[in-house]
């Protein structure tokens, strides 16, 4: 099922909006950040209530998201104590997004565990049925095949009896083509940005994104159009 705001864009017309936030309106990238976070806390909240909620994050801007998305839910009572965070760097970097919103989280006193993959994959196994996953681990960049510890966590997701909510893409996922990088989670929920991607229209797509919900990132529909209209005919 498909609620959209856009017509479908592509993985590069998504990057171009992000870009031109940027440096065209003199929107910060955190912001833009935060705002796909309130996004998701608003669905997080339709779908529940939730026993327990777990949050997985990669290195990148999609974990980045997902460590926002824990400091906004513990700010909500009676979330605090409700709220798990697996940071899964797998040998990269952050993104400096996503370590900036680390060390927010850390100032905050808000725990974040850093698990080995294997013991990621026993926390897992052992969430209960009524309890949120949220996947956070990789976004729409995704091509190609995976590699460990990437694989065996999406494989681990899929086991785990909580419901999954991806966040901007189901991990794993090539966002153009919906086909799996190897693995691909299944999720139940899909909360994706400004608009849905090619991939998410397939018959693949549509079986491992489950509900696809399309949130804003505070940028208004009318000017994201121009843009992707303005790149499509070559104008400056």
């Amino acid at each position: 099922m498909l609620q959209t705001l856009l017509p479908v864009l592509s993985r590069d017309q998504i990057r171009l909006v992000d870009r031109a936030a940027v440096e065209q309106l003199g929107m910060l990238s955190l912001v833009l950040m935060e705002n796909a976070a309130r996004g998701l806390c608003d669905v997080i909240r339709t779908t529940g209530p939730w026993s327990a909620i777990t949050i997985i994050a990669g290195p990148g801007n999609n974990g980045g998201d997902g460590l926002a998305v824990a400091r906004l839910l513990v700010a909500e009572q009676p979330a605090a104590s409700l709220v798990r965070v697996l940071l899964i760097r797998g040998g990269k970097s952050l993104s400096p997004d996503a370590d900036a919103n680390l060390r927010i989280l850390h100032r905050c006193g808000i725990d974040v565990d850093e698990p080995a993959p294997d013991a990621a994959a026993r926390v897992l196994a052992g969430l209960p049925a009524d309890s949120l996953l949220v996947d956070s681990l990789l976004g729409t960049g995704v091509r190609g095949l995976l590699a460990e510890p990437f694989l065996s966590l999406i494989a681990a997701m899929n086991r785990s009896p909580a419901t999954k909510l991806a966040v901007d893409v189901p991990s794993g996922m090539d966002c153009e083509s919906g086909e799996a990088c190897g693995a691909v989670v299944h999720a139940q929920h899909t909360v994706t940005f400004v608009a849905a991607k090619p991939g998410f229209l397939t018959a693949r797509g549509r079986e491992c994104c489950g509900l696809l919900h399309v949130r804003h990132i505070g940028v208004p529909a009318d000017w994201i159009a121009r843009i992707v209209t303005s790149e499509a005919q070559g104008q400056p």
